[in-house]
């Protein structure tokens, strides 16, 4: 297995993480019953750390498509390339840091993070579009 498919399998890993620790928090919010009800009527409101997870999440599960079909796309059409792998290596680096950047409300810091994983993905854009 390629090192870009290594880093898609964790950052599969990472999006498993972020589906469940918002459901850790909000289970220690709302407490066990409630999770494993049918939750018809609304529950408590959320928490700051759990809303800043939550929030996390969404915001990994909008770019994790893109990374995972241009690392696919870079592996089938056998464009691996050292551009590809620091892509890769930023994007999953960017987005470890991320959350817990996120979850302490770290600002600024936090989205400078962000644009690197955007610029890791650029560079796989740029790997499986332009280089040969």
């Amino acid at each position: 297995m390629t090192p870009e498919l290594t880093m898609l399998g964790c950052t599969l890993v990472l999006a498993l993480v972020q589906i469940l620790l918002p459901a850790l928090f909000r289970t220690r919010e709302t407490g066990t019953a409630y999770n494993v009800s049918a939750r018809d009527g609304d529950g408590p409101p959320v928490g700051k750390i759990t809303g800043r997870l939550q929030r996390a999440q969404a915001n990994l599960f909008e770019t994790l498509p893109l990374f995972a079909v241009a690392v696919l796309i870079a592996h089938v059409t056998a464009q691996e390339s050292a551009l590809t792998l620091y892509g890769a290596a930023l994007y999953l680096a960017a987005r470890v840091l991320y959350l817990p950047l996120y979850a302490f409300g770290v600002p600024v810091v936090r989205t400078l993070v962000w644009c690197v994983s955007i610029a890791g993905l650029l560079m796989l854009f740029w790997a499986i579009l332009f280089a040969s």
